[in-house]
């Protein structure tokens, strides 16, 4: 690998001679050319001076700067070489900081930084351990392609790495892109999509493999050979709105779960998977899920209804006859008092009715 640069780094009064390399391999990734449409030729960029209107070679191209008046100012190497900037040889450590306190939008172009002689590898080495085991980034700016940025030197394994980083005034303003209006969010969604991120895992080389660039290529080599592109067949991602959105998270768990073999894929005769079913929409699972919740609930409510009017009849049964028992008793009670006193009665007269006769008998 060739450096892009050579420069110094300053460490306090340690100063450290390093090479930077490009981290990053942008011809890697897929890219197009500019084609002619009508008969496929191919468009280019051509370097042609605005004033001859002739295409120019690389090595008659050199810089200029634009004033606001649109002149444009001849500079050379040599000039930039002779800015008096400590930044355009020296990356100068202003301040060690943690590496969460960098705006991730403020990241921009990797460099590997190796130390530059053998005199170098010392203090490079030192540099390297202490920023590990005190957790912490160094920022500081450094010219680069003829202009100052600021950079951020952090340890990567047995590397120092340097990244470019945009100036804070280049970063756009978020006005325009917030929603209108206040959105609440209630706690157990925000629960629910905590266990869905839990659910997730980590990565696998499957995940970071680059199937876009896999894909274009076998379309390509269709068209080569005059057929139909071959692809694996993939699932489907979910189309349409999200209605309800508690039942799609936890449909989304449940997939998540069945993608890892957490969930066994035993599909019932209605194509339902794990009890639950499958293939059906977050607005369907949530409709039946309240059916359901408010057939139990009648269900309770209509057990609850006749148990307590068994429970009322019993009791109304219950005092009903003991209340005819009662009746009864009385009756038979007031049916043998009342023969007791007839009785009664008839015998007194038979005896007066004796002592009558008696007495007449007597007289006679």
């Amino acid at each position: 690998m060739r450096p892009t640069a050579k420069f110094s780094l300053s460490f306090g009064l340690v100063t450290i001679p390093v090479a930077a390399y490009n981290a990053t391999d942008t011809a890697a990734s897929v890219s197009f050319v500019r084609i002619h449409t009508a008969d496929g030729g191919r468009v280019r960029n051509q370097p042609v001076c605005s004033l001859e209107g002739t295409e120019v070679s690389p090595d008659e191209i050199g810089r200029g700067y634009r004033t606001d008046d649109d002149t444009i100012v001849p500079l050379t190497d040599d000039d930039l070489d002779a800015l008096p900037l400590p930044t355009a040889r020296t990356l100068t450590i202003l301040a060690f900081v943690a590496g969460g306190d960098i705006d991730p939008l403020q990241i921009g172009k990797g460099y590997y930084l190796g130390a530059d002689g053998p005199a170098a590898a010392k203090p490079y080495a030192l540099l390297r351990d202490a920023m590990e085991r005190h957790r912490r980034v160094g920022l500081g700016k450094i010219a680069l392609h003829g202009r100052e940025t600021l950079a951020m030197i952090r340890p990567v394994e047995d590397v120092l790495v340097m990244q470019v980083l945009l100036w804070p005034h280049q970063i756009r303003p978020m006005t325009g892109v917030l929603p209108e209006r206040e959105v609440k969010v209630a706690a157990d969604e925000v629960r629910a999509a905590e266990t869905l991120m839990d659910s997730f895992g980590g990565l696998s080389e499957e995940d970071v493999h680059d199937h876009y660039r896999e894909a274009l290529e076998e379309i390509v080599a269709a068209k080569l050979s005059h057929r139909e592109p071959e692809f694996e067949a993939g699932e489907e991602p979910p189309a349409g709105r999200v209605m309800d959105l508690m039942a799609a998270l936890q449909d989304s768990v449940r997939a998540a779960k069945r993608a890892r073999g957490e969930i066994d894929e035993a599909a019932d005769a209605d194509g339902s998977v794990d009890g639950r079913p499958a293939g059906r929409t977050a607005t369907r699972t949530a409709a039946r899920k309240t059916a359901s919740r408010k057939a139990a609930a009648a269900g309770k409510t209509a057990q609850r209804k006749p148990a307590k009017a068994t429970a009322a009849g019993t009791g109304t049964d219950t005092g009903t006859a003991k209340a005819g028992a009662a009746a009864g008793k009385k009756t038979t009670a007031a049916a043998k008092g009342s023969g007791a006193q007839k009785a009664a009665g008839t015998a007194r007269k038979a005896t007066a009715a004796k002592r009558a006769t008696g007495r007449g008998r007597k007289a006679g």
